[in-house]
């Protein structure tokens, strides 16, 4: 029954949808209805800035974080990654938005840091140099989805299961992304501090 609430908990805090709730707070308006129409931290970018997009980044990967100690609690390492996975599950497919949700960049980047923090180093530096150098943020994240499973098998046979799982869900969540990326039609980052 404790690991069945522990998941529960792990959706619910994954649902949380900060990205909407910041632009909100900064008056920058509905994020369903501005930029891509999307939650999450890129979007928020669009609207207000790095200044915000970090503010919601560090806000989604903390209930990512939360989910896995969480479950590490109750039942050990591999049951917090996948506490972990299910919180990216609610950041994707929120409750309180009719399951429209994020596409679970920020929320994956807060396990990987829970998990192994030298793992989170390593891909973070990876989405910075692949989303710096083409400009998309979509060619970063899909190489960290690549990588994850890898690193994940590396550590153990559950963590890498947990780790594909959660690869898995967030390629299919960037399918329009990798669509308009082949056909040269993806929006680059706007690099700006402030809006």
């Amino acid at each position: 029954m404790l690991y069945f609430f522990s998941l529960i908990i792990s959706y619910l805090l994954g649902s949380i949808p900060f990205g909407l709730l910041v632009a909100k707070v900064f008056n920058k308006g509905d994020l369903r209805k501005v930029g891509s129409g999307n939650i999450g931290a890129t979007n928020v970018m669009r609207v207000g800035g790095l200044r915000l997009a970090g503010l919601t980044w560090i806000l989604d990967m903390a209930k990512a974080i939360a989910a896995v100690l969480i479950g590490r609690y109750v039942g050990g390492d591999t049951f917090g990654v996948w506490c972990g996975f299910v919180a990216i599950i609610g950041h994707c497919f929120p409750v309180w938005l009719g399951f429209r949700g994020g596409k679970g960049v920020s929320a994956l980047f807060g396990v990987l840091i829970a998990v192994n923090p030298v793992l989170f180093v390593v891909e973070g530096i990876e989405w910075l140099l692949i989303a710096l150098g083409t400009g998309f943020s979509s060619a970063g994240a899909l190489t960290v989805f690549c990588l994850m499973p890898v690193f994940g098998f590396i550590m153990g046979k559950g963590i890498g299961f947990a780790f594909l799982a959660i690869a898995l869900l967030c390629l299919v969540r960037h399918k329009a992304n990798i669509v308009r990326l082949f056909q040269g039609q993806e929006s680059k980052i706007e690099w700006k501090w402030k809006k």
